[in-house]
């Protein structure tokens, strides 16, 4: 029931222009018990997402006005609401460029209901972990180094959610933070693409390791001096990722 009353409380903006599946996507959205607002064209879902801070967008590539891209990049520059893309089942670029603007996730059309439902829940979960962390007392002083990370020339601020390399502060999305965060908690532990897409993605059998690359990719941009030779986010050819300790 508790479970139930939490979900109402979170609203889901769907973009698409298509009406059916709009129909579609909100009927089974708030048959899981959440709320829903829709747009049918890019103008409309940067406007409606600006005012109404909707907890989760479901956002089409191909629309009116404005295509998805350029909505899921202005909305990103804004708010830090988690934006899963729909794109067409052959757009792999669609999907490159999606997460590299910022949305925190893709699911290919056609798709299973089922299958949305648990991107959603699952992004949703993540986005939920993570304020509870922040709301956490962290008035002593123990507790103030529990809440920072420092592995070589990285240091993580928990409780800011805030991410220095060398002095200098770095602007991550949540979810390459949260990536950031699970690898730097355990440094020159390789993490396999599928422990990352579990724990930080939130599910197993739904996913796309490229997924964890694309993400991957974007934090070296941010954090190495130079990308072809990173010092600090290591590959582990053919295993996965760990976090250099010098």
């Amino acid at each position: 029931m508790e479970e139930e009353i939490e979900k109402t409380t979170k609203t889901i903006l769907v973009v698409d222009d298509e009406p059916s599946i709009r129909d579609i996507l909100v009927c089974n959205l708030e048959r899981e018990g959440y709320k829903t607002i829709e747009a049918s064209d890019g103008t409309t879902a940067i406007n409606i997402a600006l005012e109404k801070k909707p907890d989760l967008i479901l956002l089409d590539i191909m629309l009116p006005k404005l295509d998805g891209l350029s909505v899921c990049k202005r909305i990103k520059n804004s708010l830090n609401v988690p934006i899963l893309i729909l794109t067409a089942k052959d757009g792999e670029i669609d999907k490159i460029l999606g997460l590299e603007l910022g949305a925190d996730d893709y699911i290919t059309k056609p798709f299973s209901i089922r299958e949305l439902v648990a991107r959603v829940k699952a992004n949703l979960r993540k986005v939920e972990a993570v304020s509870n962390d922040k709301l956490m007392d962290s008035s002593t002083e123990e507790k103030k180094k529990e809440s920072k990370i420092i592995v070589g020339e990285l240091e993580l601020d928990l409780d800011k959610f805030e991410v220095k390399v060398r002095g200098e502060i770095i602007d991550l999305t949540l979810r390459e933070f949260e990536v950031l965060k699970f690898l730097a908690s355990q440094p020159e532990q390789v993490v396999t693409r599928e422990t990352l897409l579990e724990k930080v993605w939130g599910y197993e059998y739904y996913g796309d390791i490229r997924t964890v690359d694309v993400t991957v990719r974007r934090i070296r941009e941010k954090i190495e001096k130079d990308t072809s030779m990173p010092k600090i986010l290591i590959t582990k050819r053919g295993v996965g990722y760990y976090i250099a300790s010098k």
